[in-house]
């Protein structure tokens, strides 16, 4: 193709799959020799990338990146709303906060603002690479919104894609959300969209096909592709929609019960999916103090409000039942600051309550600052005689000081990170990414395992290979079902047509 192509995904609804179709895309487009960015204008996601130059995206376009084998940058994803409240969430604009502000007021003073920078972004993928793959959020038929959206049509428009739009059979009625879907665009978004797809299909494909006959005679629309439901993955999760698909219970037939705690303002809890790769560890999402028992090892992950979700273990019963837990516990940024002696908030960044008692199972103080600390990091950690060299990534307010030396990781020129117990039973790291590290992950496990008197595993599960074979499994299942042959030729139609945005 001479010029760059694009393509736009839209789905019927939110969590119809949008993220790992326009993920599988990428690596298609990709491996089709084809230099392949992806593109989400406005992102509302509590789970961030940051990128190498120490900016913050959505994880999603960070993960899309890493499946389009290219580095991550802003243009992919220059608007990112992180909600820190009701109502209430912190504006990132290419990468670096830039206000706080309620729903109202964002879509009333933004718009103009998210346009241009939109068109711009746009503009430098265009420039750059040869093919953009372009996730829309929720769904374009939101009708209250759409005067003022920049996330679907709008975005179709100024990019002149061509649209695929996903509905998921998971949830049944279908063909309903598609066709209320189509019904409800204005003409003009209507004959953008090139197809559908039906995604998560399971069952017997010749039980559908009276249906898929009838949808494309009823709406005019081709049916590119129904793509079954494909288990075992290990992409992660685009935001914390998908929780509520996890166990809460334990699954006894793992050697190992990991609970994970559960607070409303989680971010960032794709730190704990290397755990499910490991074949012996159960891994539980606990949101009161009756699903906690007696778990091996408690993760406190990320949150975008410590104190509030501090507040939260206290009125759920919670924190005390972690303050005496025998467990190991691990807790990262927000989940490392509540295991402090307190968190202070003078300016009123994240919450109006300025000061609460943490846990005081690590000797900090963590006081939020104005100015966010986002970089990628290394360090060395000292962990059950060893060192290990880890690599991760930091996005926080807060800054953590210690009131003895006890660190957890050495990261040079005499700074450290972290903190832990004299008995390396509660650990805590600003460094999110830390169980990606698989020498640290399969230590901490083994040294559990030790103590339950369980055999130790010598095979180190190497995970980012892991994710690099179900980017291949993922993009070599969805071109199995799909036209792809129709889809080259309609983004092949759009880019020859398209102006310069």
């Amino acid at each position: 193709m001479s010029k760059p192509f694009s393509l736009m995904i839209q789905g019927t609804h939110s969590d119809a799959g949008k993220s790992v179709i326009t993920t599988a895309f990428c690596r298609i487009f990709a491996q089709d020799g084809h230099r392949t960015a992806p593109f989400k204008s406005q992102n509302m996601a509590l789970n961030s990338y940051v990128t190498v130059d120490g900016k913050e995206i959505g994880r999603a376009q960070g993960v899309q990146a890493e499946a389009s084998g290219v580095e991550a940058t802003t243009d992919m994803n220059p608007i990112l709303i992180k909600p820190s409240r009701e109502n209430d969430a912190q504006i990132v604009v290419h990468g670096k906060p830039f206000q706080n502000m309620n729903a109202f007021d964002y879509r009333k003073s933004f718009y103009e603002m998210g346009r241009g920078l939109i068109k711009g972004s746009l503009a430098a993928l265009y420039e750059q690479y040869d093919c953009v793959v372009i996730e829309g959020a929720g769904s374009p038929a939101e009708v209250n919104l759409n005067d003022r959206e920049i996330v679907n049509m709008s975005v179709a428009r100024m990019a002149d894609a061509p649209v695929i739009l996903v509905g998921d059979i998971e949830k049944g009625g279908v063909f309903a959300s598609l066709v209320g879907t189509l019904q409800l665009l204005e003409e003009k978004d209507r004959e953008r969209i090139i197809g559908v797809i039906i995604n998560k299909f399971r069952g017997d494909l010749s039980l559908l096909k009276s249906g898929l006959d009838w949808f494309e005679e009823y709406s005019g629309k081709p049916v590119l592709g129904v793509i079954p439901y494909l288990p075992g993955l290990n992409i992660e999760a685009e935001d914390s929609v998908v929780l509520q698909r996890y166990r809460t219970q334990r699954d006894e037939t793992k050697g190992l019960d990991i609970a994970v705690i559960q607070y409303p303002r989680i971010s960032n809890f794709t730190d704990i999916d290397p755990f499910f790769a490991e074949d012996d560890c159960s891994v539980r999402f606990v949101t009161t103090a009756g699903q906690l028992g007696q778990p091996d090892l408690i993760i406190l992950p990320g949150s975008k409000n410590t104190i509030e979700d501090l507040l939260f273990l206290k009125e759920t019963g919670l924190f005390e039942r972690i303050q005496k837990s025998e467990a190991k516990i691990v807790g990262i940024c927000g989940g490392y600051q509540m295991l402090g002696v307190s968190v202070s908030d003078p300016e009123a960044v994240e919450t109006p309550h300025e000061t609460e008692a943490g846990l005081c199972l690590l000797p900090i103080e963590t006081v939020m600052a104005i100015e966010k600390t986002t970089v990628r990091s290394q360090g060395t950690a000292t962990f059950n005689g060893k060192e290990f060299d880890i690599e991760g990534y930091e996005i926080h307010m807060g800054r953590s000081s210690s009131t003895e030396r006890s660190p957890f990781m050495e990261t040079g020129h005499g700074l450290t990170d972290g903190a832990k117990s004299k008995d390396e039973r509660i650990i805590g790291t600003y460094f999110h990414g830390l169980f990606h590290n698989d020498e640290f992950r399969s230590t901490l496990l083994n040294s559990i395992r030790k103590v339950k008197q369980q055999e130790e595993q010598t095979e180190i599960i190497r995970y980012n290979d892991l994710k690099e074979e179900s980017f291949d499994t993922l993009a070599d299942h969805v071109r199995k079902h799909v036209d792809l042959a129709a889809i080259y030729k309609e983004m092949e139609r759009y880019s020859e047509r398209r102006m310069p945005v």
